[in-house]
């Protein structure tokens, strides 16, 4: 099971406005986009397997452990499920609620009595002493995962399919784009996620063969 979160400010959906001008006006402030220094945004937890997605959590703030460990315990990955909004600082703490009312709940679904593998990148709150208990204490394994390297993990390519299906939308508010994020990660498909899962051999070999460099995934 792949994991990660994203950042979707409300502005997203309004980047790159075509302005029909005369000469000479191109600083005129009404052929300018106005911007905001720190917009308004949401955090999003979310996970992936094969065969679908799972359930998305919007986080209030930055992701702590504890916060993580709660989405992990209540997430679905055999379909899309309720959504959970989290208002405090994500920390180790509020990682391992997530881990809690999010995860557990998929791989029950998703799984069943099977074992399975959960991967995390190294942010502080999964990489945090608790955190790592909270998986022992579960029995549940984590893929070793090398700092830095997103190129590696197929929900990051999920993201970007959700965004740029998302770049004409015009949320006015903060719930107007979490329903926007909603619907469109609503839309993916089991086949999608199997084409990204069956691409690992591909990416593993590419980062290899890059050496640090970017690759194309």
């Amino acid at each position: 099971m792949f994991s990660d979160e994203s950042k979707f400010p409300i502005s997203f959906g309004n980047q790159g406005p075509s302005v029909w001008r005369k000469r000479g006006e191109a600083h005129n402030p009404r052929c300018l986009k106005s911007s905001v220094k720190f917009p308004q945004s949401v955090m999003v937890w979310g996970a992936m397997s094969s065969a679908c997605v799972g359930t998305l959590c919007f986080l209030r703030s930055k992701v702590n452990a504890p916060i993580y460990q709660e989405v992990l315990e209540h997430s679905s990955s055999a379909g899309v499920g309720p959504l959970c909004f989290l208002r405090s600082k994500v920390n180790a703490a509020v990682y391992q609620e997530v881990l809690e009312h999010f995860m557990l709940p998929a791989a029950d679904q998703l799984y069943g009595d099977a074992d399975f593998i959960f991967q995390q990148d190294l942010a502080p709150a999964h990489s945090a002493k608790a955190t790592s208990t909270w998986f022992k204490d579960h029995g549940i394994p984590v893929l070793n995962w090398p700092a830095n390297s997103p190129d590696l993990n197929p929900i990051e390519n999920l993201w970007g399919i959700v965004k740029r299906k998302m770049r004409y939308a015009r949320p006015k508010n903060a719930e107007e784009l979490k329903a926007t994020i909603r619907a469109t990660w609503a839309l993916i498909t089991p086949e999608q996620c199997h084409r990204l899962i069956d691409s690992m051999p591909r990416r593993i070999a590419a980062v290899i063969q890059a050496k640090g460099a970017p690759t194309k995934y």
